[in-house]
């Protein structure tokens, strides 16, 4: 078989399914353009601010992908194809669209506000505080490890930093623009043409004009960009960068998918299933951590209920971001699959180890698109750069989203620190960046990394559970949300076990020790989620 005929395949299953299943889901949720969404009820031209739904998906899907959709599936490969394949398809049209849209949904319903409030609002306060703070020392640590990969890619590539450079600037003369243009159609779709046209530019000058600094003062830089990027109004910065770079993307899948049609390689590696993968482990629950963005990801729950749910103009906009967001990174990631099949399993198996997952991507894909005329040096440059360039996405919308969790509970703490670290900006942004200069100087990131693919699974375990709950106290039934729900909590439990046993057994004590408080804390939440629920049948409660 030919890797344009999987193409082919997956990008007609993910459609329909946008259009089938996602219209079920999203009826499902009860969403209602009559009722007035966070944006307008709370606008405050800082977080909360009504966009177009093209811009908010923009911003949405450059949050979410970064480098997840490319470097799991890749590496998830070594168990084969075919079940990678399998996962990512089922995987983001029946579990990673439905958290992502309900999410959006039950943030849309809770005055935009995260999951950790959600849960307050449905299961009680003391399940808000364990989850906040579980998923605000996750953020911490991402923005830890991403200012670490994107300070040593700036060092090796000035010419990335360049690039990323001049994208900052174009993004706040984009902003100030479209800001001044209004709600001008016509002027709005004309300013994007010309800001994408001089993005693809900068990709090229960046290039010719690297700019280098050390490691140390990167760091600071990036954190200082990070803490200016969550306090400035979204619209100035955060959103219309995110928003280009979604260009970035969306450019490399479909210079992908013409370069795939062009050349029509075959696919060489064989159908085999692997059960089990050196270095890997099982297949159950591996493939299922390891393949997170593009199939379902935890990280996806802060996003859209975050930043993205205050941005929405309307309720009906959340299919497109939400729903029609996550089959985009599917295909994403059924490129990223594309890149390494054209290769036999024992070169795949060699240079995946010698080169890494985005190296084999680069080249794979670079590979690909230079069928269309363009120099393989070139193209292999851009795809290695738009990865980089997703990855400064990924650091400054963690840093506002962790701004958000850290606010969120200090809503509930009544004393003059609680009261100023809930409602200051600037100093709630302050404890973020100082954590993680904290966590960076004292180079333990590099100890806890390996636990975030279990963690970022339970994430999304948990907030199928929030989403589930709070459906069930509207009286709809979840079962849609349930049956993803008990599975991922079943790959997380399994998954936690194994990573506490096998890191006890070669004394890595801290990382066991951490894997055994996430398994109790998330039986804490199922609990206190059961609870609230029998309370619910109990004494009924009705909840708008």
């Amino acid at each position: 078989m030919t890797l344009s005929i999987l193409l082919i395949i997956s990008a007609t299953i993910l459609f329909l399914a946008y259009y089938t299943y996602g219209k079920f889901a999203y009826k499902k949720f009860g969403l209602d353009d009559k009722r007035k969404a966070p944006s307008h009820l709370y606008e405050d031209g800082i977080d909360y601010v009504p966009s177009k739904p093209i811009v908010v998906l923009g911003h949405h899907f450059a949050s979410i992908a970064g480098a997840g959709p490319i470097v799991g599936p890749i590496i998830a490969v070594t168990f084969g194809w075919i079940p990678a394949v399998i996962w990512i398809l089922v995987g983001g049209i029946f579990f990673g669209a439905v958290h992502d849209l309900g999410s959006m949904a039950a943030s849309l319903r809770n005055q935009g506000k995260s999951i950790g409030v959600i849960i307050q609002n449905n299961i009680g306060k003391s399940g808000k505080q364990l989850f906040i703070i579980f998923s605000f020392s996750t953020l911490i640590l991402v923005i830890g490890v991403f200012s670490d990969i994107i300070a040593k890619t700036f060092v090796s590539n000035p010419g990335v930093a360049s690039a990323s450079i001049l994208f900052m600037i174009l993004a706040v003369v984009f902003g100030y623009v479209n800001k001044f243009l209004g709600g001008n159609k016509t002027a709005f779709v004309i300013n994007t043409a010309i800001g994408v046209a001089l993005m693809y530019y900068f990709v090229y000058l960046g290039m010719q004009l690297p700019f280098a600094l050390d490691y140390q003062l990167w760091i600071y830089l990036l954190l200082g960009y990070a803490f200016f990027a969550s306090v400035t109004p979204v619209t100035f910065l955060l959103q219309p960068r995110d928003y280009l770079n979604s260009f970035l993307l969306y450019g490399l899948m479909i210079s992908a998918v013409i370069g795939v049609f062009i050349s029509n390689p075959e696919i060489k590696m064989d159908n085999q299933v692997h059960i089990s993968a050196e270095n890997l482990g099982y297949l159950f629950p591996v493939l299922f951590v390891t393949i997170a963005c593009g199939a379902i990801s935890g990280f996806h729950s802060l996003v859209a209920s975050g930043t993205t749910s205050k941005q929405l103009d309307k309720e009906s906009d959340a299919k497109i971001v939400g729903y029609g967001g996550m089959l985009i990174e599917s295909f994403l990631a059924i490129i990223s699959v594309g890149a390494v099949v054209v290769l036999s399993r024992g070169e795949y198996l060699s240079r995946i180890g010698n080169e890494g997952p985005v190296s084999l991507f680069s080249t794979g894909l670079g590979g690909m698109i230079s069928t269309m005329g363009i120099s393989e040096q070139f193209a292999v440059g851009f795809v290695a750069l738009t990865v980089s360039a997703f990855a400064l996405t990924t650091l400054d919308t963690c840093t506002r989203l962790a701004r958000f969790t850290l606010q969120e509970y200090f809503e509930d703490v009544k004393n003059p620190i609680g009261n100023k670290l809930s409602q200051n900006r600037y100093l709630s942004t302050s404890v973020v960046v100082i954590l993680s200069v904290l966590l960076l100087a004292s180079g333990s990131f590099t100890t806890l990394w390996p636990i975030f693919g279990s963690a970022n699974q339970l994430l999304a375990a948990l907030a199928l559970l929030t989403i589930a709950v709070w459906l069930i106290r509207q009286k709809v039934n979840a079962t849609f949300v349930t049956i993803p729900m008990f599975f991922m909590f079943t790959v997380t439990l399994t998954s936690l076990g194994l990573f506490a046993w096998n890191n006890f057994k070669q004394e890595v004590y801290v990382l066991s020790v951490i894997a055994a408080l996430l398994f109790v804390l998330s039986i804490a939440l199922i609990v206190l989620a059961s609870k609230s629920l029998r309370k619910e049948i109990e004494q009924p409660v009705k909840v708008g």
